[in-house]
C-alpha cells in the first residue's frame, strides 16, 4: 500500500488524468508503464506484443480511472487490466499456429554471467509453457513481489486457487527443466508434496 503522501499524490495525480490534463497522462503513463511491461513482456515473451499490450493497459486505464477504487492500491488494478489483456493475445496466438522457440545451443563450459544469462532463457522458454493463468500468478508473486491476496484480487479468484496455480507453474516449469536436462537431481532437490 502507498505512503499516505504517495497515495495524496496518485490521488491528485488521477483527477488530473480525468480532467484531462495531457501532462498528467503523460506522468501517469511515465509511472507505471515499466512495471506493466515487466509483466506484459514476461507473459508473452515478445517485446513487441509486450509494448503494444502495455500501450493497450495503459488507454484502458486511463479511461477507466473514474471507476478505479481510490481506496485500493492502484496497481494490482492496472496488473489486471494488463493480465486479461495478455491472456486475450496469447488466447488468440493458441489459435493461430504455434511458432517454435529457437533452441540455444549452450557452451559445454560457460562463464557464470553467460550460464545465468542461459539459465534465464531456459526459465522464459518453461515459463512460455505454462497455462496464461498460472503464469500470470507466479509472475506477480515472483516478480512483482505481491501477497497471494493481492494476486486473488487481481485475478479475481480465491486465494487457495492462486496458491495452487502458483504451485502448478512452478511444477510445470521445474518439469520443463529436467525434461530438457536443464536441471537434474544433482543440481535441483524437489521436495516431495
Amino acid at each position: 500500500m502507498p505512503e499516505l503522501g504517495e497515495n495524496s499524490d496518485l490521488l491528485r495525480l488521477v483527477e488530473q488524468c480525468l480532467a484531462g490534463n495531457s501532462l498528467a497522462v503523460r506522468d501517469f503513463v511515465s509511472k507505471y508503464q515499466g512495471p506493466i511491461f515487466g509483466l506484459c513482456y514476461r507473459m508473452l515473451t515478445h517485446r513487441q506484443d509486450a509494448e503494444d499490450m502495455t500501450q493497450e493497459t495503459l488507454v484502458r486505464a486511463i479511461r477507466a480511472l473514474h471507476q478505479w477504487d481510490r481506496t485500493r492500491d492502484i496497481l494490482p488494478w492496472l496488473f489486471s487490466i494488463a493480465g486479461n489483456r495478455c491472456r486475450s493475445l496469447l488466447t488468440k496466438r493458441k489459435n493461430r499456429s504455434v511458432r517454435e522457440l529457437p533452441i540455444e545451443q549452450v557452451a559445454a563450459e560457460p562463464d557464470r554471467e553467460d550460464a545465468a544469462r542461459n539459465l534465464g532463457e531456459e526459465l522464459d522458454r518453461s515459463l512460455a509453457l505454462v497455462r496464461p493463468e498460472f503464469r500470470q500468478a507466479f509472475l506477480l508473486f515472483h516478480e512483482q513481489e505481491l501477497s497471494y491476496a493481492q494476486i486473488g484480487e487481481i485475478l479475481d479468484c480465491p486465494l487457495g486457487t492462486v496458491k495452487t496455480w502458483i504451485h502448478r507453474a512452478r511444477k510445470e516449469i521445474i518439469e520443463d527443466l529436467r525434461k530438457r536436462d536443464v536441471l537434474t537431481e544433482a543440481n535441483y532437490a524437489v521436495r516431495r508434496v
